[in-house]
């Protein structure tokens, strides 16, 4: 009788080296900040980046949103290869953007588009926090006007989605600069009798909020976001006294008239999609 033995794989302890094994494997965990809930990545990445038992909204990088909001296989980019140079070559502003560009992947601190959002074409720009935090510098500024330029010419809504610290230091005055451009080229656009949707994510601040952010004809708010010019620590250092919890968030804005509706990312297409087709049915009437 031959032994079974026989047909046993021997051990081999170098087998396993340097090769990694399934069931070893312990994926990403992130907390919560609001309500301290362990979320593994899966989970946030099938939620839309929100917690699955408090609702709190993670922020999403401009690809993530793209994909949520526009219809599948529909956005065409424009503009895509506009980067910043140091025009004041100020100190470590080129390593600055080297690895912005590494850490985002993306040339700037927004993306612009063509797309359609339940079968209806727009025009969309949607602002990267991973790009030095959706600053706005010359080239933001640059192609958020294109972006409106382009939908005035074509007769297209335009939907903004916008998450900024607000305008670019390193650029100077040409940054502030760009409050005046972007804002008349949104005139322009309403002049025409086109629309403008903004979604407001956290945190739109500083000298975005002060322009093309709070110009929408509807203006949308992702729950809990900060939407400011100054800062709630800016503001407590200057006044020297502590600020109320939820002060400059999305739900106070609303409460106080400054944004129209809040919008969670489940139903966030959807709110949209019934917005545009509203102004398309108006304007074809």
């Amino acid at each position: 009788m031959i032994p079974k033995s026989l047909f046993k794989k021997a051990n081999n302890e170098l087998e396993h080296i340097g090769r990694t094994v399934y069931e070893d494997f312990v994926e990403a965990t992130q907390t919560c900040p609001r309500c301290g809930f362990e979320l593994t990545a899966t989970e946030l990445k099938d939620n839309h980046e929100v917690c699955v038992k408090c609702g709190h909204h993670f922020r999403m990088n401009a690809r993530q949103r793209i994909e949520l909001i526009a219809d599948k296989d529909s956005f065409t980019e424009l503009f895509a290869d506009m980067e910043s140079a140091n025009l004041l070559s100020f100190p470590g502003y080129d390593e600055k953007l080297r690895s912005s560009r590494a850490k985002s992947g993306e040339h700037e601190g927004v993306v612009v588009g063509e797309a359609a959002v339940g079968g209806i074409r727009c025009v969309m720009f949607v602002m990267e926090s991973q790009f030095m935090m959706g600053s706005m510098g010359s080239v933001v500024g640059e192609k958020v006007a294109l972006a409106f330029e382009r939908a005035t010419r074509e007769g297209l809504p335009v939907l903004g989605f916008t998450v900024s610290g607000g305008a670019r230091m390193q650029e100077g005055i040409v940054s502030l600069m760009q409050m005046a451009k972007t804002s008349g080229a949104v005139k322009l656009h309403s002049d025409a009798g086109l629309l403008y949707i903004a979604v407001l994510t956290d945190p739109t601040t500083g000298g975005v909020s002060a322009s093309f952010a709070m110009e929408g004809d509807i203006i949308l708010a992702e729950p809990g976001a900060l939407i400011c010019f100054a800062g709630p620590r800016v503001i407590e250092q200057t006044i020297r006294k502590k600020l109320p919890k939820d002060f400059q968030t999305a739900e106070v804005l609303l409460e106080h008239g400054f944004v129209d509706a809040i919008a969670p990312r489940n139903i966030q297409k959807e709110m949209l999609v019934n917005l545009l087709a509203l102004h398309e049915k108006e304007a074809s009437e």
